[in-house]
């Protein structure tokens, strides 16, 4: 198995909504704001290559919506999914599992464009390859609640169905990679799923939004865009714990700065133990 980043490029977000009730006094120390209080996030998908499959971990905004919306937003930088597919050696036609954690905009967005600028057609842009969920959070998508309801976009989510190349994960049919596992967290939306992968004798699980960056360690850091923040608090608390126990690498995709790092037990519980980058595994 080989893994390659595949960086989609740069955003901001509310400081305050990515921390909630935790001061900024505190979660500036990890994550500093601008002028605005927005912070950078990173959209860092994970490229699988194992056998004849080729999977990609998300797949970033996308560039379909209007200027309005990306103004909320602030893509920055140089990077984007396709110059990072390409830098790695690959293009969109060779993926042929497309996982997506969930179905916010800021995950699923590059998986669906519009036909040469044609704003009235829409195709996928992994031609070749499977479009993962699963059954349970693709009906909470497709009939969102209100708090939700801004974050999932029909547009980036109904062609996959449309098209026929919609999977879902479920116990009774092979995972897309051999020896691939899922964890399913609820806390941010309802059946998030994290990819928990066995590399060079490491345990790696893509973090998703459980956990946005190395900021948001500490039990108490839950975003305020999480529909059940208390349930968040048990499922960082579980996985956190068995992190530090087994020494896993957890893997960011909105940390801006950090690629990977593994956890330690602490007298004030779970604390970050070192960062580093996918590569000097």
């Amino acid at each position: 198995m080989k893994l390659h980043i595949i960086n989609a490029g740069y955003f901001k977000l509310d400081g305050g909504a990515m921390f909630g009730v935790v001061p900024k006094a505190l979660w500036q120390r990890t994550n500093p704001a601008d002028e605005n209080n927005m912070c950078r996030w990173a959209m860092r998908c994970l490229l699988v290559e194992d056998g004849n499959r080729l999977m990609l971990i998300d797949n970033g905004i996308g560039d379909k919506q209007d200027a309005k919306f990306f103004s909320h937003y602030y893509l920055h930088g140089e990077d984007s999914l396709h110059k990072s597919l390409h830098k790695a050696g690959f293009a969109a036609a060779d993926i042929t599992d497309m996982f997506l954690t969930h179905l916010h905009f800021d995950h699923c967005g590059g998986g669906v464009a519009y036909v040469d600028d044609n704003k009235e057609k829409l195709e996928l842009v992994f031609k070749n390859a499977r479009y993962w969920s699963n059954k349970e959070h693709w009906e909470w998508a497709v009939h969102p609640n209100a708090r939700e309801k801004a974050s999932f976009l029909k547009e980036n989510i109904l062609p996959m169905e449309e098209s026929g190349h919609l999977h879902f994960i479920s116990n009774d049919q092979p995972m897309p990679l051999p020896g691939m596992e899922v964890l399913y967290v609820n806390g941010h939306t309802d059946h998030q799923m994290l990819p928990k992968l066995q590399y060079k004798g490491r345990t790696l699980v893509y973090m998703a939004d459980l956990l946005p960056s190395i900021g948001h360690i500490p039990l108490p850091y839950v975003m305020g865009y999480d529909t059940r923040p208390l349930l968040t608090l048990e499922e960082k608390e579980r996985i956190l714990q068995q992190a530090a126990d087994e020494e896993w690498v957890l893997f960011f995709e909105h940390d801006p700065e950090n690629e990977c790092c593994t956890v330690q037990h602490t007298e004030k519980g779970v604390r970050l133990k070192e960062t580093f980058r996918l590569a000097d595994l």
